[in-house]
């Protein structure tokens, strides 16, 4: 009987697509321990938007969420995924810096590190597996799976090929981040992969923007796939991957092994249900089958802030012809997949197109520098025409002929002498006081009370020897207490 292997998603990529990214780590201590018993392959824990909305918005290290998250996950390999050479940002960063930040994900718990490109670059990919391998950690590589003309079966098979002699990696990861996988393609595509992969693992990693996953992911365990990316239900389907458990009952009745312990999936997924309902976060549910999303290939959020920006303007009557410019602009580059970055640079060339109604006549430095090259190699040429108005109206300071970064490394130890190398990466990639603003909200919350709000606060008040007075005001209603000691002293006064 098959063992089909199951890597988890529910700490990276469910609360991505359902929570915004914004899962605490207060949120995933409390069940890192069951999650390391549940019997998965691997815990995906982190790719690089967790770190910024880590810095940004949650204000947490993300560093110390790793170290914390490895203290209670043993037996689990904890995995990491690497865009490109842009990790944060859209630039092409420096070889040293992809490097040294390699290194510091392993220094910090990390056991598996993959990396994927939205070109399918493995040039790109390279940067990071190697460093990887070479510090002894397991490693992937990502097939960033689309459809278009130029995202053929015999370029992923070629991919992988790559991957797979040049790279070494220990598996191969089918990366379908915009949910587009079809049971018929899926049918061509895995025994074409498989057959240049000898012994290397294949996963599966979709999403239920379309309701095809699931269905995709039974298909492709019958061809050869080995491990699947699913997330604990409620925090998964919609936008999500599909549901740990749904699949594992599916692949148990069609006759293949799934070492997962269901009772821990259960309680897992309570626990994160209760979060939900009571920080009013959304959970997943099915969606049906949705025909309209493969002519637009966009995510999700980009469609709500395309509707925002259209109606700021006074132009959302203009949003179907948004999305039609946007499908033009995507076959006029080349077809880049739509995913960060190249989404934004797609959207954001549309909506100045039909902002200004004048295609071309404003051009982002980095559309200007996608075209030219400096994100890898273009999968197809950009018409002739539309590089003429991107060479000619974009910005003259960007070279016609890339060159690579100038080594960062150096010049960031230099920069920041008494910082550690997790916290000089963090001020490479964010600008301004972010990062201080990060250390400066302090220790990180790693607990959880489901209790409510004003009996979280006393109990909160009782830990502490001295109060003083307490006032609190809601509405109409007002708790204000004084400590004998603090009446005393004001008569003193």
């Amino acid at each position: 009987m098959k063992e089909v292997r199951i890597i988890d998603t529910t700490l990276r990529d469910a609360h991505q697509c359902l929570w915004a990214t914004r899962m605490t780590t207060a949120h995933m201590l409390p069940v890192a321990e069951r999650m390391d018993r549940a019997g998965f392959a691997q815990i995906d824990l982190a790719g690089t938007i967790q770190f910024d909305v880590c810095v940004r918005y949650l204000k947490e290290d993300p560093w110390e969420r790793v170290r914390l998250m490895r203290q209670r996950v043993q037996r689990t390999p904890l995995r990491a995924l690497v865009r490109s050479k842009n990790i944060v940002a859209f630039d092409v960063l420096p070889d040293d810096i992809i490097e040294l930040w390699v290194e510091r994900l392993v220094a910090n718990g990390f056991r598996v590190v993959g990396c994927f490109d939205g070109l399918n670059d493995v040039d790109n990919m390279l940067c990071t597996t190697e460093v990887a391998r070479r510090l002894g950690v397991k490693t992937f590589g990502a097939l960033s799976y689309s459809v278009s003309p130029v995202h053929t079966d015999e370029l992923y098979v070629r991919t992988a090929k790559d991957l797979v002699e040049r790279g070494k990696v220990d598996a191969i990861m089918l990366k379908d981040a915009g949910g587009l996988l079809t049971v018929d393609r899926i049918r061509t595509l895995v025994p074409a992969v498989k057959q240049v992969m000898g012994d290397v693992p294949l996963e599966i990693h979709s999403h239920c923007l379309t309701g095809l996953a699931p269905l995709v992911y039974l298909e492709a365990v019958k061809l050869g796939a080995d491990e699947l990316h699913t997330s604990i239900a409620p925090l998964a389907n919609g936008p999500a991957q599909p549901a740990t458990q749904t699949i594992a009952r599916n692949l148990r009745s069609m006759g293949y092994k799934v070492n997962v312990d269901d009772a821990i999936l259960d309680e897992v997924g309570e626990h994160f249900r209760r979060i939900a309902e009571r920080e009013g976060k959304p959970l997943g549910v099915p969606v049906e089958y949705d025909a309209f999303h493969y002519e637009h290939q966009l995510p999700g959020g980009m469609l709500t802030n395309f509707k925002s920006q259209l109606a700021h303007a006074g132009l959302s009557h203009k949003f179907d012809e948004l999305l039609q410019e946007c499908a033009r602009v995507r076959q006029e580059l080349g077809f880049p997949i739509m995913i960060t970055p190249f989404a934004q640079l797609v959207g954001t060339q549309a909506v100045l197109n039909v902002v200004h109604g004048e295609r071309y006549r404003i051009v982002p430095d980095e559309v200007k520098k996608y075209a030219l090259g400096y994100y890898g190699k273009l999968l197809a040429p950009v018409e002739p025409n539309v590089l003429d108005r991107i060479v000619g109206n974009g910005s003259q300071a960007i070279a016609l002929q890339p060159q690579p970064p100038a080594p960062g490394v150096p010049g960031l130890r230099r920069k920041y002498p008494n910082a550690s190398d997790d916290e000089r990466l963090l001020r490479y990639m964010f600008a301004g006081s972010q990062v201080d603003e990060m250390l400066a909200a302090g220790p990180m919350r790693t607990s959880y009370s489901f209790d409510q709000p004003i009996v979280e606060l006393l109990s909160e008040l009782a830990k502490r020897p001295r109060i003083g007075h307490l006032y609190i005001r809601k509405g109409d209603v007002r708790l204000e207490i004084n400590s004998p000691e603090a009446v005393a002293n004001e008569g003193e006064g």
